[in-house]
């Protein structure tokens, strides 16, 4: 199934005005007619080309009275792309990675399928393993050697995910950060929960 979707995949961008459609709209909405005009294309061309994107889940449609309006599909994009690069390297790799490859290997993964493009955390992770990657990477973006107020503290993981408080409390519990007195600061790397070490 995996095999059919990348290939799928692959047949919907082997064309140039496909992938000059997709470049266009990575930019932002556009209706058929806009597109047409941008790629010096008859409205038709446009119609058949975005058939094909859509079969293979890279475009949206939205309809607005009598115009068409597309816009990509990020996550089956960049997800398609993944997908290629797994299955060609998979065999390859699980026998031949490091212990460090296959760690770093896992943290990309959770941070791509944890954060948004714009670098939201979509949800906490239940698994530890997985929720100490999404926690140091958030803590990582602190200066180091700076204290913190609880209310800078909130303001700056408000930025990634709403539940200010939750993630505030795991990066004391999991030995992030040290709280004394409503003033946060970072411990050194050596005090923070290691999750290249759980299974």
């Amino acid at each position: 199934m995996q095999l059919e979707k990348v290939v799928n995949y692959h047949k919907a961008l082997a064309d140039p005005t496909r992938i000059k459609m997709l470049i266009l709209l990575a930019e932002g909405e556009l209706n058929g007619g806009e597109l047409a005009e941008r790629l010096y294309v008859t409205p038709a061309t446009i119609t058949h080309h975005a058939t094909k994107l859509r079969e293979a889940s890279l475009i949206n449609e939205r309809r607005d009275k009598n115009t068409i309006y597309f816009s990509l599909n990020h996550y089956f994009i960049k997800n398609s792309a993944a997908a290629t690069e797994e299955l060609i390297y998979r065999r390859s790799e699980e026998g031949g990675r490091t212990m460090e490859e296959k760690n770093e290997a896992l943290r990309a993964s959770v941070i791509r399928n944890f954060f948004t493009a714009e670098g939201r955390l979509k949800n906490i992770p239940s698994q530890l393993k997985k929720k100490l990657i999404v926690l140091e990477h958030i803590v990582s973006a602190l200066e180091k050697g700076r204290t913190y107020s609880e209310k800078e503290m909130n303001e700056f993981i408000k930025g990634y995910h709403d539940d200010f408080a939750t993630i505030r409390r795991e990066f004391i519990m999991h030995q992030y950060m040290y709280r004394d007195k409503e003033v946060y600061e970072l411990n050194p790397q050596e005090l923070w929960a290691r999750w290249e070490a759980l299974t």
